[in-house]
């Protein structure tokens, strides 16, 4: 006898549920994200073609089970609005520098992370709507810090370049 009814419906919704969880499980746990859409973002003479992290889900799985991360390549997590988003390190090979970014696109502090470190969270000092991970040192090689301007049309900086400091008049 074939099962019909509002039972065995709801019953193929959970084992469909069950299932969805199940495949996005493995995947956050060995293998990658599949690439992102792409923004260029300026830092002065420096170009970063970094992925874009948008939604809960791209967010959540980042730069997880990746092995590597091309030379100026990196992830521009995009928040829908500015707040003390955090980030840790679960699941991600790599280590990396974290960005912490505003509306303007003047990072406001930046912090290196560890591989597979959990029990750390990494934070901004203050109120942010973006945070851009690079392979670390990528920022401290390049001179660029706390209050450098970046630019990536059409999110953020639209003075473009990296200036640590507004420039003094004589």
């Amino acid at each position: 006898m074939k099962p019909t009814g509002i039972r065995y419906a709801t019953r193929r919704m959970m084992l469909a549920g069950l299932l969805a969880a199940a495949m996005f499980a493995a995947q956050a746990q060995g293998r990658s994200n599949p690439p992102l859409p792409v923004q260029r973002i300026s830092a002065g003479m420096h170009l970063i073609q970094a992925e874009v992290a948008a939604t809960p889900a791209e967010r959540s799985l980042g730069l997880m089970n990746r092995d590597s991360l091309a030379p100026n390549g990196g992830m521009l997590f995009v928040f829908e609005e500015s707040g003390m988003h955090c980030f840790w390190m679960r699941n991600t090979r790599i280590p990396l520098s974290i960005a912490f970014i505003d509306d303007d696109g003047r990072i406001l502090n930046i912090a290196d992370m560890e591989p597979f470190d959990e029990d750390s969270n990494h934070c901004p000092v203050g109120p942010v709507r973006f945070a851009l991970e690079m392979s670390q040192g990528w920022f401290a090689r390049r001179g660029i810090g706390e209050g450098a301007l970046l630019r990536a049309d059409p999110l953020f900086g639209p003075q473009g370049g990296v200036t640590p400091q507004a420039p003094r008049r004589p």
